[in-house]
């Protein structure tokens, strides 16, 4: 579809079908993380703390998940709580701590990422076609 060309009944499908689809994938996402006994932002904060490149702090994991960094804390204190969250201080300014994951984390990470894959192979293959109608 070219640029400023009007919406067709057509495109509108398309758009609509992507927006099931990514809602569906979301219920997916968040009913996996539960089966693995965790929330959905508990995977969330373990896939950005695994993801992100150089140190993480509650600060920078809070602005990757665009939330307020008082709810970054409470969300670290649980995963600390729960041994899925290690707290080290940062070696070039003591006053900070980096967060990593235990290998529990990792382990629920890994097996959480294996389902969200295949989900995801899924969901591309019939997102495509969606995909080209709107170009």
């Amino acid at each position: 579809m070219a640029r400023g060309a009007k919406f067709t009944l057509k495109d509108y499908r398309a758009l609509a079908g992507i927006r099931r689809g990514m809602r569906q994938f979301l219920e997916f996402s968040a009913e996996a993380a539960r089966s693995a006994g965790l929330t959905p932002a508990q995977h969330q904060a373990l896939l950005a703390i695994k993801g992100m490149t150089g140190p993480v702090t509650v600060g920078t994991l809070a602005a990757w998940l665009g939330i307020r960094h008082h709810s970054a804390v409470g969300l670290v204190d649980r995963l600390a709580k729960a041994k899925l969250v290690i707290r080290i201080p940062d070696p070039q300014d003591r006053r900070r701590m980096c967060l990593n994951l235990t290998p529990r984390a990792d382990a629920k990470l890994a097996a959480l990422s294996q389902v969200h894959r295949a989900e995801l192979r899924r969901f591309s293959a019939a997102l495509a076609p969606l995909l080209d109608i709107l170009r």
